[in-house]
């Protein structure tokens, strides 16, 4: 499977409206603390636009919605994975990412069989407090040795000369949250990260 090497993480579908239209191949919906009617119709809006565009949809958390909505890829969390029907969304023929934060995590998610692994975070990120302490290019590239072709999706404090720099690491796609949303301009942000990862697309 390949990924886009620029993945963008958004919390709300207003941010596809936005990003999309720059060209944006790869889009994570993210939404917290959302009443399921909301939840549903935001799940809704993204599958459509993401059609509409030729991007790629990944739905974090919700894998019932996502299983009942259409929706081709979904991202789970430690947390999120334990409980899930992984057996169903294979079934489903749903893709399905993980995050992992040390060995035992990623130990979990190979058990899982899933089409990507996430690590992070490789650098110091504002995004949310984590117990676990930047693990760096050099753990990055272990990491990425062990895993062998499965697809390793690096995130936390990126940028987009550090995501070049990851992507030249082994990563197959950069992940970015605040860098984007909270830029003062965030679509010429996204254009910088377009130019920057470009040259990856499709290795």
């Amino acid at each position: 499977m390949s990924l886009d090497p620029f993945y963008p993480i958004v919390d709300h579908v207003d941010w596809l409206r936005r990003l999309l239209p720059c060209e944006v191949k790869l889009v994570q919906l993210r939404v917290k603390d959302a009443e399921e009617s909301d939840l549903r119709a935001q799940i809704v809006q993204a599958r459509d636009l993401c059609r509409d565009f030729g991007a790629q949809l990944i739905v974090n958390d919700y894998w019932r919605l996502a299983l009942e909505l259409d929706c081709d890829f979904v991202h789970l969390g430690q947390e999120d994975l334990l409980q899930a029907d992984v057996a169903a969304i294979k079934r489903a023929g749903m893709k399905l990412g993980v995050s992992s934060h040390n060995e035992a995590e990623l130990e979990r998610a190979l058990v899982a069989a899933p089409d990507y692994v996430a690590l992070g975070p490789i650098f110091p990120t504002i995004l949310k407090k984590m117990p676990w302490a930047p693990q760096g290019l050099d753990k990055f590239g272990l990491w990425k040795r062990r895993i062998g072709a499965l697809p390793l999706v690096a995130i936390g404090g990126l940028t987009p000369e550090r995501a070049v720099e990851v992507l030249r690491a082994g990563a197959q796609s950069a992940a970015v949250v605040t860098d984007i949303t909270l830029n003062p301009d965030p679509e010429a942000r996204t254009r910088e990260w377009l130019a920057a990862t470009r040259a990856f697309a499709g290795t």
